[in-house]
C-alpha cells in the first residue's frame, strides 16, 4: 500500500478478534470506549481527508495528460502501470498513475465521468478507510476505481454490498471498465452451484453478498479441516497432517470494499452467522406441546418479555407453573434445562415473532424477512429449534432440527482482510464504533453539487389510524401537483395495510415488499414517472437510484414520506436520500404516531407523558415529537451497541475454550 496506509490502520487497535486465539482477550469495556471517541474525534477534525487531497489533485493532473491519448496508447499505459503498481504497490506515484487511467478508462468505455469527490472517496477505501458520501454520489463507480487499483496491486477483491440485486447491477455494468486493464469480473448470487462460486471468487474481483460470502468462507475452512482453531490448524501442520488445501471457495482474503459499511458492519453484527446440519428428532410434536404449554403462561405473572431486546425470562411462579403442565410427560420434559428452553422458544415464537414483520409464509415456508433491508433471507432459519416453532405456530410442515457446525461474527471475518474498506452514505453517527471494532477510519467526503432537499417538520399523530389518513391525504396531494412520492413503511403488514387504505382513496400505487421482491427492478424503475406512488419497505432504501422523469424534476421532484422512525437515524436518512440525489430538487417529511413500536419499546415513559399533553388535539408539539425520537433512538442505539459488545465477547470466550476441540468456525 502506499506511504498514507498508515494512518489508515488495517488492524485492529488490540488485536481483539485477531486469528490466533492465544492472542485473543475479552474486549475492555473502558479501552473501546475510548476508541469510540477517538474515532469520533477523527471523524470530525477531517484530518485524514486533508492528507488525501492533494493526491486527488494530483490525479486530475495526470487525467487531464491522459485524455490526449488515441486508444492503443492508453492500452499500452495501462500495461505499463499495471506492472510498476504491481512491483511497487507503496509507491503513491504508481497509485495515481493508475488511479487516473481508471478515470480515462470509465470516461471512454462506461460514459462516465468520475468527481474529484469519488476519486477521493476510491482514495479513502484503498487506505483502509471508510468513505460516507451522500446518496446519489456514485459509490458504484467510485468502489470500481478502488477496485481497479487492489487488483492491479495483485490483490483479490470482494465488493461486498447488501443484497443480489445490487452485486449482480454493479458488477454487471462495472464490467467493461474492468475488462479494460485486462481484470476478469465473477458474480456471486444465491442459488449458484459450489463450482460456480468458486469460478467467481476466482476472479480477479468478485461481487458478492455479506453473507454469502461469510458462508463461503466457513465452507471453505470445514472442507479443509481448519474451521475453528488456528491453534489446531498449527498443531495438524506440525505433525504433517494434509489440510487438504486447494478444494475451497474462498481461498484468500485480500482486499474488501464493503457497501453499505455501517449496515453490514454494525446492524448486522449483533448476530453470529451459523452453518448447521440437520438432525431428525421427531420435534414436530415436541414443538406442538410446547406451544400449547406456553399458551396456559400468563405475561408478567410466569414470564416476562424484555421489550427493548425482546428476550423472555421466566419468573419463580413461571417456573412451578411449567413444572405442574409438563407432570407425567416424559422425555425432554423431564428436564428441567430443555422444558425451560423449549417454553422460551415456544413464547418467543408466540409472543414476539410476528407474520409480515419478522417474516413471511411464502411456498408453505418460513421465510425471514431481514428488518434492515426488507428482503427475504433465502435458506435462512432461526436457530436452536425457533424455526421450528414459528412454523408450528404458522401450522406448517415442520423442517428438521438443525446443530450448528461452525459460527463466525462479522467482526471476526472481515478482521481476516489484508486491506479492509467501505463505503456508506450514513457512518457519522457510528465512527467511533467501527475504529473501536474494527480500526476504521470515518472519511466524510463531500458532495459533488449543493444538496437541494427539503426536510419538512415531523407531525406526530395520536393514533396510527390519523397517520395513515396523513399519509394519503399528502399522496393525493402531491401527485395531483405532478411529483412523484415513495413511501416508507417498516414491515409488510404496513406497506399491504396503506395499500388498501390507497386503493378505498382511488390513489394509483405500486407496493414493494418482500412479497413482491421479483418485480423490483421494474418498480424501482417507474417510480420517478409523474403522478406515480410506490409503497415500499426498507427494499427501497439503500442502493435503490430513482431516475425522475424531467417533469417531475420540474415540478420539485421526489417527495420521501418516512411513516415510521427506525431504531437507527442512520437508516431514516437512508430513505429520505433517495431523493434530492446529484442535485436534483426533492423534499421529506416524517408522518409518524404516538403508538408506535419503536416509542413502546425504547421510550415507553416519555410516551405516556406526552400522550398527556394537549389530550383534545390529534397531533403532538413538533418538539415533543422530535425529543420523543431522540429519546428512543438513543436508547435503542446503546442496546444494540451492548448486544454487539456481547455477541463479540461470547465469541473470544468460545474461541478460547473451544481452541484444541474444533468447534466455533
Amino acid at each position: 500500500m502506499f506511504e498514507l496506509t498508515a494512518r489508515f490502520p488495517t488492524v485492529l487497535p488490540a488485536r481483539l478478534l485477531a486469528e490466533d486465539s492465544a492472542r485473543q482477550v475479552l474486549p475492555n469495556r473502558f479501552d473501546l470506549w475510548l476508541g469510540r471517541r477517538f474515532g469520533e474525534l477523527a471523524c470530525r477534525l477531517h484530518a485524514h481527508r486533508r492528507r488525501l487531497e492533494p493526491l486527488v489533485r494530483r490525479v486530475e493532473l495526470r487525467w487531464y495528460e491522459l485524455e490526449a491519448l488515441d486508444a492503443a496508447e492508453l492500452k499500452q499505459c495501462v500495461g505499463e502501470s499495471a506492472r510498476r503498481v504491481r512491483r511497487r504497490a507503496a509507491d503513491p506515484d504508481a497509485l495515481v498513475e493508475a488511479l487516473a487511467l481508471a478515470c480515462e478508462v470509465a470516461r471512454r468505455e462506461l460514459g462516465l465521468r468520475p468527481y474529484p469527490v469519488q476519486v477521493l472517496g476510491a482514495l479513502v477505501m484503498l487506505a483502509g478507510g471508510i468513505a460516507e458520501m451522500a446518496t446519489g454520489e456514485g459509490k458504484t463507480l467510485t468502489a470500481g476505481l478502488a477496485a481497479v487499483c487492489g487488483a492491479l496491486r495483485g490483490q483479490p477483491v470482494h465488493v461486498v454490498t447488501v443484497n443480489d440485486y445490487l452485486a449482480h447491477r454493479d458488477g454487471t455494468s462495472l464490467r467493461p471498465l474492468y475488462e479494460f486493464f485486462d481484470l476478469s469480473v465473477g458474480i456471486v448470487q444465491g442459488g449458484q452451484l459450489q463450482e460456480e462460486r468458486r469460478k467467481a471468487y476466482a476472479c480477479h474481483v468478485t461481487y458478492t453478498t455479506n453473507k454469502d460470502v461469510v458462508f463461503d468462507y466457513m465452507r471453505t475452512q470445514l472442507a479443509q479441516g481448519v474451521a475453528v482453531s488456528p491453534r489446531r490448524a498449527w498443531l495438524k501442520r506440525a505433525l504433517g497432517e494434509d489440510l487438504g488445501r486447494g478444494g475451497g471457495i474462498v481461498e484468500r482474503l485480500g482486499f474488501a470494499i464493503v457497501d453499505e459499511a455501517d449496515s453490514i458492519l454494525i446492524d448486522e453484527a449483533r448476530t453470529p452467522l451459523i452453518i448447521s446440519r440437520e438432525r431428525d428428532t421427531g420435534v414436530g410434536e415436541v414443538c406442538a406441546a410446547a406451544l400449547g404449554i406456553a399458551m396456559q403462561l400468563e405475561d408478567e405473572q410466569d414470564f416476562r418479555v424484555d421489550s427493548q431486546t425482546r428476550g423472555i425470562e421466566l419468573t419463580e411462579a413461571g417456573r412451578d407453573r411449567l413444572r405442574e403442565l409438563v407432570e407425567g410427560l416424559g422425555g425432554v420434559w423431564r428436564s428441567e434445562r430443555q422444558r425451560e428452553h423449549l417454553c422460551l422458544q415456544a413464547l418467543s415464537a408466540q409472543r414476539v415473532f410476528q407474520c409480515d414483520r419478522d417474516y413471511i409464509v411464502r411456498d408453505g415456508k418460513v421465510q425471514i424477512v431481514d428488518e434492515f433491508t426488507g428482503r427475504v433471507l433465502a435458506d435462512r432459519s432461526w436457530e436452536r429449534g425457533l424455526h421450528q416453532m414459528v412454523e408450528a405456530k404458522e401450522g406448517l410442515e415442520i423442517t428438521p432440527h438443525r446443530d450448528s457446525v461452525a459460527r463466525l461474527t462479522y467482526q471476526r471475518f472481515f478482521a481476516r482482510y489484508e486491506t479492509l474498506g467501505g463505503m456508506t452514505g450514513t457512518a457519522t453517527e457510528v465512527a467511533g464504533e467501527l475504529w473501536a471494532s474494527y480500526g476504521r477510519n470515518v472519511v466524510s467526503i463531500p458532495t459533488h453539487r449543493p444538496v437541494q432537499r427539503h426536510i419538512g417538520p415531523t407531525r406526530m399523530f395520536r393514533s396510527g389510524a390519523q397517520r395513515w389518513d396523513a399519509v394519503a391525504q399528502r399522496c393525493s396531494d402531491h401527485i395531483a401537483a405532478g411529483r412523484s412520492v415513495l413511501v416508507g413503511t417498516r414491515s409488510v403488514a404496513q406497506s399491504e395495510g396503506l395499500s388498501a387504505r390507497l386503493t378505498e382513496l382511488g390513489v394509483e400505487h405500486l407496493v414493494l415488499n418482500a412479497k413482491q421482491d421479483a418485480n423490483e427492478a421494474q418498480i424501482v424503475a417507474l417510480a420517478g414517472q409523474p403522478g406515480r406512488v410506490t409503497v415500499a419497505t426498507n427494499m427501497a432504501g439503500r442502493g435503490t437510484d430513482i431516475k425522475l422523469h424531467p417533469d417531475v424534476a420540474a415540478a420539485g421532484g421526489l417527495h420521501v414520506i418516512l411513516t415510521e422512525f427506525h431504531e437507527s437515524k442512520r437508516i431514516d436518512r437512508q430513505l429520505y436520500g433517495r431523493g434530492a440525489r446529484q442535485g436534483d430538487p426533492g423534499s421529506c417529511e416524517a408522518l409518524v404516531s404516538i403508538e408506535d413500536d419503536i416509542f413502546e419499546r425504547f421510550a415507553s415513559p416519555a410516551r405516556r407523558l406526552l400522550g398527556r399533553l394537549a389530550p383534545s388535539r390529534d397531533e403532538l408539539p413538533g418538539r415533543a415529537a422530535a425529543l420523543l425520537r431522540w429519546i428512543a433512538q438513543t436508547q435503542a442505539e446503546r442496546v444494540h451497541a451492548r448486544v454487539r459488545l456481547d455477541t463479540v465477547r461470547q465469541e473470544a470466550r468460545m474461541e478460547r475454550m473451544m481452541a484444541f476441540a474444533g468447534r466455533g468456525e
